[in-house]
């Protein structure tokens, strides 16, 4: 009789007492199973870690792609240089600023005088020329075959 004695005794303190884990009350509303909630964070944990890993390929892929890009714009551009008249061995030059004006400069002094390596010639006046020389042949030149 004793422990009934006891545990009449004991009896109103547990009435007070508060469950230890009020989150997961079966009888509030928003009740999840622990299990399943377990399992539900473990999966959020994984999308998470997918999505990170999948972000990263998107930019690895990026730039490779843009990489490839690059280089196939650059040999392109080497192909249309190689293929033009001139001197392909030449990088390309950097034009240097011009600090008088250049051509648009017409206060320069030797643009307004004429300068002329060749004499002078009018009209018909290389016809009546008398050179003293006498005129070659035209001869054509022998061509040697391989």
């Amino acid at each position: 009789m004793k422990p009934y004695l006891i545990l009449a005794a004991l009896l109103p303190f547990g009435a007070i007492a508060q469950p230890l884990n009020t989150m997961n009350n079966p009888n509030l509303p928003d009740y999840q199973i622990p299990s399943q909630q377990r399992m539900q964070t473990q999966m959020l944990n994984q999308q998470s870690q997918q999505k990170g890993m999948l972000n990263q390929q998107l930019q690895t892929q990026t730039r490779i792609q843009q990489q490839h890009l690059e280089s196939q714009i650059n040999n392109n551009s080497q192909r249309i240089i190689q293929s033009q008249p001139g001197e392909p061995t030449l990088p390309r030059q950097q034009p240097l600023p011009n600090s008088n004006g250049g051509m648009l400069n017409n206060s320069d002094a030797s643009l307004n005088t004429q300068q002329h390596l060749l004499p002078q010639q009018t009209n018909g006046s290389m016809l009546n020329q008398n050179t003293g020389s006498t005129p070659q042949p035209n001869i054509p030149l022998k061509t040697i075959s391989p």
